[in-house]
């Protein structure tokens, strides 16, 4: 079912990457390690990665052929094959400065908006991506809107002005910048309306509490791009945390995780422009219940968890299990922050992972162990496959798949000090592929089995 290739596996430990070898496949009656049911569930847009300023700087420290290899490494269909990927409106964490489209305060005519900043970073970027990736998906989500639309008026914190005038000149703004991107051969397929919206951060954001998404959504940015922009769609997001969100001695007081999402979508006036809704970082806890109550709508990962910089063998496994998490729970998508960085720290001091660090001093750029977990996934399933549905003592370790093509794939992770038995069978309930396989994982090893 893999084509003329033949069944494969492939495996990384931290002493080795990407090791392939041929795939022995057989018929198996059960499993109690992985099980395909029969059922079919959510088709994957792909996986991909965020276009950041403090990723395109590193790279042109690079010598020519070597920016050129890990822009195609990261995009080609032969290599990472990110094909569904993130980009800012303006500033973000990891932009070089901040900055908006239209710093002119009180122009609700938006005479001064322009996307120039982006021709120097972003738009480069994005362009050398689409090269590899010509059909490439792409969403975008401002941090901040611009500082004279917010009170207090800065980036980074704060809240929108509510004021009607405000908000249609914020409406038109986020239009004008699809507009302007689509000019520049860029289409912005999706717009999560703010990102991180319980977060009062040191960077650039934005606080917006349910009731004012739910006004801004329904009254002004809804009804405009149903009008002027319907093929860019509108998704909730990017949700990072319950509505009353708050910090005590102890860490995060959690709450009701379906409050903002609910008092939003019982709205029949303001769901009907919300295509989906956009997780991250605490969303994890709120995505698999927001599918049970909202099945009909699509929901996706939106940024993976970045970590401290150390790029370490033991955090690329919890990123494992994030991806087997997030899909498990109903995502469509799953996308990577900053794909490159050079020194790691953003302005503000914060070092963080990414899937390649480049080194200014010797113009050498190195793979990080989350290169490799992505790759298990993203090189081999494909934009289109399904996920299946599977049960089994791996279930947290694992997931399968189909690929249009109709060749599957199972993604599997040993998170143990040993070696351990691990066998999959799609002959469970109404399973139709009649293929398995039994093989001995490695200790603390990724694996992808390609049938």
């Amino acid at each position: 079912m893999n084509g003329s290739t033949g069944p494969i596996w492939v495996s990384t430990t931290r002493q080795r990457a990407m090791q392939e070898q041929p795939l022995s496949v057989s018929t198996l009656e059960s499993s109690t390690d992985l099980e395909w049911s029969g059922a079919r569930l959510q088709a994957l847009r792909g996986f991909g990665g965020c276009f950041n300023e403090l990723g395109w700087l590193p790279l042109q420290e690079l010598g020519s052929e070597d920016r050129e290899q890990v822009i195609r490494e990261l995009f080609s269909p032969d290599e990472l094959n990110l094909t569904f990927n993130r980009t800012p409106v303006g500033a973000n964490d990891f932009a070089a400065g901040w900055y908006s489209y239209d710093e002119t305060d009180g122009d609700y005519d938006l005479n001064h908006f322009s996307v120039d900043h982006d021709e120097q970073t972003l738009i480069p970027y994005i362009r050398q991506a689409q090269k590899y990736q010509p059909n490439m998906g792409l969403f975008a989500s401002p941090w901040s809107p611009p500082t004279w639309m917010k009170r207090p008026k800065v980036y980074n914190f704060g809240r929108i002005d509510m004021s009607e005038r405000n908000l249609s000149a914020y409406a038109r703004y986020l239009l004008r910048y699809v507009r302007e991107y689509d000019r520049r051969g860029i289409h912005i397929d999706q717009l999560h309306v703010q990102n991180e919206v319980f977060a009062d951060q040191k960077f650039p954001s934005c606080l917006w509490s349910s009731d004012d998404m739910r006004i801004f959504i329904r009254d002004y940015l809804g009804p405009l791009f149903a009008s002027e922009a319907p093929d860019t769609a509108i998704f909730l997001g990017t949700l990072n945390g319950p509505e009353d969100m708050k910090f005590g001695p102890g860490g995060m007081e959690l709450e009701n995780y379906n409050r903002y999402v609910d008092n939003i979508l019982f709205d029949e006036d303001c769901r009907r422009f919300i295509a989906g809704i956009g997780y991250q970082w605490a969303g994890q806890h709120d995505i698999e219940r927001t599918h049970l109550s909202w099945p009909e709508i699509e929901l996706e990962q939106t940024e993976s968890e970045c970590g401290m910089g150390g790029n370490t063998w033991e955090y690329a496994e919890y990123i494992f299990s994030l991806i087997n998490r997030y899909l498990r729970a109903g995502a469509t998508c799953y996308t990577y922050w900053n794909m490159v960085l050079g020194q790691g720290v953003s302005t503000w001091g914060w070092r963080q992972n990414s899937l390649f660090s480049i080194d200014a001093d010797t113009g050498q750029f190195t793979r990080n162990p989350e290169y490799y977990v992505m790759r298990h996934f993203s090189h081999y399933v494909r934009p289109g496959a399904r996920l299946l549905d599977t049960r089994g003592h791996f279930s947290s370790m694992a997931a399968a798949f189909e690929n249009p093509d109709g060749s599957v794939v199972v993604v599997a992770q040993n998170a143990l000090d040993r070696t351990m038995p691990f066998s999959f069978s799609s002959r469970g309930g109404e399973g139709e592929l009649g293929q398995g396989f039994q093989v001995i994982l490695e200790p603390r090893s990724f694996n992808t089995f390609v049938l």
